[in-house]
């Protein structure tokens, strides 16, 4: 992970989530770059170097993973249990962010070692607990009013 300038990796295929996701940063104060997956292949390819991704300088290895679990082509957990098996990246933060609250789904991303499961719509506190697992300080929002 690089401390020097963190990347958050959004793994969604829903419009209106990725929406959400880019408020609840904004409520979080955090100002990291975001780059977004569209579906599961998308993000292998991001993750791996491939394709349109292979530039590093404009695609980043992220510091932190939020990811989706119903995706296109691939499954958020295939990909979860792939980013695992990869040595580069078996030690990368990833946090499901779904749709789904079935016990089998949050058992399983906790098996393949997702930090924690989280419930849309994303929110402030969602983002901040990610941000512990950046390798440098999150700067604290402003109390409100």
């Amino acid at each position: 992970m690089s401390s020097e300038n963190p990347t958050i990796l959004l793994t969604e295929d829903n419009e209106n989530d990725i929406f959400f996701f880019r408020r609840a940063l904004l409520k979080a104060s955090t100002n990291f770059p975001l780059q977004v997956a569209v579906d599961g292949r998308e993000a292998l390819d991001y993750l791996s170097g491939t394709g349109k991704f292979s530039d590093r300088a404009q695609y980043p290895i992220p510091s932190v993973v939020f990811l989706d679990l119903k995706l296109p082509y691939v499954h958020g957990l295939e990909v979860l249990k792939w980013i695992r098996e990869q040595p580069s990246l078996k030690n990368l933060p990833v946090f499901i962010l779904t749709s789904s609250s079935e016990d089998r789904d949050r058992q399983r991303a906790e098996e393949l070692g997702a930090k924690a499961y989280f419930v849309k719509p994303p929110t402030r506190e969602m983002v901040l607990e990610a941000m512990q697992f950046l390798d440098e300080p999150v700067p604290q929002p402003a109390a409100l009013p």
